[in-house]
């Protein structure tokens, strides 16, 4: 007799592991599926890591009568901007430029159609900083030179992958230690793996953190890179006599 205990929202149909002419020549069932029963477990496995790579999205803003004098002042701070990255360390392929803006600024008045006074451009480039300890120094530095636009910054990994696999490995034994638990409280053992899945999972990192880039040396600003959970979550299959 096959029995299933099922320990997850979602499973397998059972009949999808018995071939369906084993319903009319039971000889042909595989012989591990006689007397057993299906365990399903869903295992997350979790490691932390200090981050290694701070992201931000910093750009000028440059406002003008016309739009070619905005895109003419926009232009010329933001190159300042790049230089002061580069001065810094930044190298180039970690400097990438997100958007590009133009827009006119607008007049209102009751009853009467709206009136330009001006245009407004923006720059912003997408930063990434491989030592955090001197992201917050780059950050004032940024300001100074005439970032006035500034997003982040985010933490993450530049590496994800073996922090992954450890989770991966720890979400396997988690799992295995549960199903022996399982076994033992109903008088059963654990006989095999029989299917491994992975849950696709948004990326934990990077992650958000709040920042205020100051101009005064001072009081520059702080970046603390904490830590941050790496976690892999896995469906496993057990099958228990």
């Amino acid at each position: 007799m096959i029995r299933k205990l099922l320990i997850s929202a979602t499973a397998l149909p059972l009949l999808a592991l018995v071939p369906a002419a084993a319903q009319t020549q039971p000889a042909a069932q595989p012989p591990m599926l006689l007397d057993a029963t299906l365990l399903d477990v869903v295992a997350e496995g979790r490691t932390t890591r200090v981050p290694d790579l701070a992201t931000i999205n910093a750009g000028v803003v440059t406002q003008s009568a016309t739009a070619a004098a905005a895109m003419t002042a926009n232009s010329a701070a933001m190159a300042r901007v790049t230089a002061a990255l580069k001065r810094a360390g930044v190298a180039d392929r970690d400097i990438q430029t997100s958007t590009i803006g133009l827009s006119p600024q607008y007049r209102y008045a009751e009853n009467q159609p709206p009136v330009i006074t001006g245009y407004q451009a923006s720059n912003r480039v997408t930063v990434r900083f491989r030592d955090i300890a001197r992201s917050g120094t780059i950050l004032d530095a940024l300001v100074r030179e005439g970032a006035n636009s500034i997003d982040g910054p985010t933490l993450g990994l530049a590496d994800p992958d073996p922090a992954m696999d450890e989770a991966r490995t720890n979400a396997v034994k988690r799992a295995r230690a549960r199903a022996e638990l399982y076994a033992r409280a109903a008088g059963l053992r654990v006989e095999r793996v029989l299917s491994i899945s992975e849950q696709q999972q948004p990326p934990v990192g990077p992650m958000p953190v709040m920042m205020s880039a100051r101009m005064e040396a001072k009081d520059a600003t702080e970046v603390v890179p904490g830590e941050q959970d790496i976690t892999a979550q896995l469906w496993v299959r057990f099958l228990l006599r």
